[in-house]
């Protein structure tokens, strides 16, 4: 590909980027505009919105590379993080748009009146919201070398500062716009190459698709391990509730109803759009089977049109591409960066925009020096691992908060850092023991996959100290479930 459309591709998505949110800073004044967009956004663009900060690095690359490598194993992505929207319409949308909070520590420290869990709430939403933020830097960096030949820390070191800029220019109301633009840029840069590549694919004297390659029976769904598929899923479906960068958006809805009608609309945006990399992929296993590396095969979406189609539309295919992408790390950076500027400068800053600026600019750097040290992995698969220590830190505390007015606030801290240790020490140790080598099979899946155990773990821990610890129950746990439940009036 030429380097020239690589770069223009960048640098339209980062000027339309930055001027749609400059358009948001001229509409962005008050306190309440910055943290919530004053809870006027509205289910369809609040839809778009949440697609475009949801559709990460990991979906828009990272699912296509996943299935290049593992055939049927990779389509339980997007089947989780679709399907998450869906344990967040039933159990979590309504209710905490209704609760009135800003952040999720404002939440939970309110349901349970206790600084302690409102700080430990914090510290998990930055480490979740900082580790989320190191995937999509890597995948600038990937996007930056593949396609440009230039440095891989200019593309990490690039997203980092423009996302910095606009969330401390314009906060909640101008991301909304970025974000929203964004998710539509991605769709249809996902979806043109895919539809093309299979008009391509299907014409006469095109290449020829071998089925015995793209789906081959050693990688089918019986190949897939039960346990790491199960604990997959529950990290996926849980995981979703528990995504500061998400919650955050139904807090910008005018009411409950208006949120829930936004879920409903997300999992349509979504559904739709994780068919064009599920394409990708498979097209991929048949048709550039050379890229089926762990450290190749989430630049399938960058690569594949230029080798099967070629020529001037093989570029410009390839351009889209790289502009989608870039988008989406832009998007879910921003998305991110905007979820930890408010809980960083409520807990230090008093809640003002001062201090929601500078935090934001914190926001992008920390993630930054980490993304230039941390070897990259699989985009999906790290991804898959912050959903895993959501569901089993924020989760647990979410779902019970809403539902169950026994939860105690030392129920909760057990809860969250039990869960929180046990997870985080699998994550750790599970490379370890599986470079080491000796280990048993199944401790080395228990450690790369952990959700199947410390999810319920966590929620034990939960339910039995809080139990335990009946008589410390909340005084007003009934009026905040009241209002957590409390049918609305009718607009």
């Amino acid at each position: 590909m030429n380097p020239v459309l690589g770069y223009v591709a960048i640098a339209a998505v980062t000027i339309a980027t930055a001027l749609i949110g400059f358009f948001g800073l001229r509409i962005s004044r008050t306190t309440q505009d910055f943290y919530v967009a004053s809870r006027t956004v509205r289910p369809w663009w609040n839809a778009s919105a949440i697609g475009g900060e949801y559709l990460s690095a990991a979906s828009v690359l990272g699912i296509a590379g996943l299935i290049l490598l593992q055939g049927a194993g990779g389509l339980w992505f997007p089947i989780g993080y679709t399907a998450g929207y869906l344990m967040l319409l039933l159990f979590v949308a309504a209710p905490l748009r209704r609760s009135g909070a800003y952040t999720i520590p404002d939440f939970t420290g309110a349901r349970l009146e206790s600084r302690l869990v409102r700080r430990l709430t914090t510290v998990l939403v930055i480490l979740i919201g900082w580790f989320y933020i190191v995937p999509q830097l890597q995948g600038a960096a990937l996007t930056i070398r593949i396609t440009t030949g230039l440095p891989s820390w200019m593309g990490a070191a690039a997203v980092s500062i423009i996302v910095g800029l606009i969330v401390a220019a314009g906060g909640m109301r101008s991301i909304t716009f970025v974000q929203a633009f964004q998710f539509w840029l991605k769709l249809t840069a996902i979806a043109v190459p895919a539809v093309l590549l299979l008009i391509t694919v299907g014409r006469d004297g095109g290449p020829g698709v071998d089925p015995a390659v793209a789906f081959p029976a050693a990688l089918g769904p019986a190949s897939l391990d039960v346990y790491s598929t199960v604990s997959l899923v529950i990290a996926l479906l849980l995981g979703t509730m528990g995504l500061p960068h998400v919650l955050v958006r139904f807090y910008t809805n005018p009411d409950g109803a208006a949120a829930r009608r936004t879920t409903l609309i997300v999992l349509g945006l979504l559904s739709v759009f994780y068919i064009f990399p599920t394409v990708i992929g498979l097209l991929g296993r048949a048709l550039a089977p050379e890229l089926a590396s762990p450290g190749e095969a989430d630049a399938l979406v960058l690569l594949l049109p230029g080798m099967v189609i070629g020529g001037m539309l093989g570029d410009v295919l390839t351009a889209l591409v790289i502009a989608g992408a870039f988008g989406a790390f832009l998007s879910t950076s921003s998305g991110l960066v905007v979820s930890l500027a408010g809980v960083i400068s409520q807990e230090l800053a008093g809640g003002s925009v001062r201090g929601f600026r500078i935090a934001a600019i914190a926001s992008s750097l920390v993630p930054l020096a980490v993304a230039l040290v941390l070897e990259p992995g699989g985009l999906a698969g790290s991804v898959g691992l912050v959903f895993a220590f959501t569901a089993s830190t924020l989760c647990p505390v979410l779902v019970l908060g809403i539902w169950w007015r026994g939860l105690t606030a030392r129920g909760a801290v057990t809860g969250m850092l039990g869960g929180g240790l046990f997870c985080g020490a699998a994550i750790l140790l599970g490379p370890l023991l599986a470079a080491a080598g000796g280990w048993p099979t199944w401790l080395q899946a228990a450690l790369a996959q952990p959700a199947a155990w410390t999810v319920p773990l966590a929620f034990a821990l939960t339910v039995v100290v809080s139990r335990l610890d009946r008589r410390r129950a909340p005084r007003g746990a009934d009026r905040v479930l009241a209002r957590l439940h409390a049918p609305e009036p009718a607009a």
